[in-house]
């Protein structure tokens, strides 16, 4: 009776896994530094691996936590939260490539700049058309958030788990499709990634945007097989809520990117 658990928080036990993904986002990073000085991918690879098994294994001990009743009000309140903040440097992150970009758009000359270059976007550059393949991933985008708004109303106001399914499985596969027009719009771009300032700003603005937007249709589908494997209930779906949020934010963010970049930007 000495030991029993008389409070709603989740006592941890001893894990290994916040420090193996310390060591493989410091893999990564470090072969990430050597890739681009030439000395090959591999490090790079190695680092993301280990860094991608911890979070498999982390948020599968996640899962198992909320699937034996671990996860209390408390608990989730405190993983809502968490998320939040997570979000909140997401903000930031976005914030320094559109800082980068207008910074550029607004002061492109100076002593120092060659004179090709003082213009923007700089001569020589043929940015796309925002209106035709941006506008159509800019719909499909807005179309897949509505999607997975489709799943969270049906599963919390309705109890409706089999539209909860549709409603993922359509925003997963509009992101695939946004994902795949992502691509299809980089392989006709009339410029490259080095040797102009629009080039390195646009492709790392909308680049890191993609790869949100991967990590985001992962998310996604991982809801879609823990729904198909029944979790998640109306009083109990935090994972899903994540998921919600954050395909949310990839969406506003592309609404700013699609804004600045394409349009104001070109």
């Amino acid at each position: 009776m000495a030991h029993e658990k008389n409070h709603d928080y989740h006592i941890l036990q001893p894990s290994l896994w916040p420090f193996l993904g310390a060591v493989g986002a410091f893999t990564m990073l470090f072969g990430a530094v050597l890739f681009m000085h030439g000395h090959g991918p591999w490090m790079f690879l190695i680092g993301l691996v280990i860094v991608g098994y911890v979070m498999f294994g982390w948020w599968s001990d996640t899962i198992a936590e909320n699937q034996v009743g671990d996860h209390t009000p408390v608990v989730l309140i405190g993983l809502r939260y968490g998320f939040i903040l997570f979000i909140m440097s997401e903000v930031m992150f976005f914030a320094a490539w559109f800082w980068n970009f207008f910074k550029h758009a607004l002061y492109p000359g100076g002593p120092e700049i060659p004179a090709e270059f003082s213009t923007w976007p700089p001569q020589g550059i043929e940015t796309f058309d925002p209106w035709h393949l941006p506008l159509i991933n800019t719909l499909i985008l807005l179309c897949s958030g509505a999607a997975a708004t489709w799943a969270h109303h049906a599963l919390v106001h309705e109890e409706n788990r089999e539209d909860m399914k549709w409603g993922l499985a359509l925003a997963i596969l509009l992101g695939m499709l946004f994902t795949a027009f992502q691509a299809l719009e980089y392989s006709h771009a009339a410029f490259g990634f080095s040797g102009n300032i629009y080039g390195a700003s646009f492709f790392m603005a909308t680049g890191f945007h993609g790869a949100h937007v991967i990590i985001g249709t992962i998310f996604l589908f991982v809801c879609l097989m823990r729904v198909l494997r029944g979790h998640f209930t109306p009083e109990s779906h935090v994972g899903f809520e994540a998921a919600a949020w954050y395909w949310h934010f990839v969406d506003v963010v592309w609404l700013f990117l699609f804004a600045a970049v394409y349009i104001w930007g070109s």
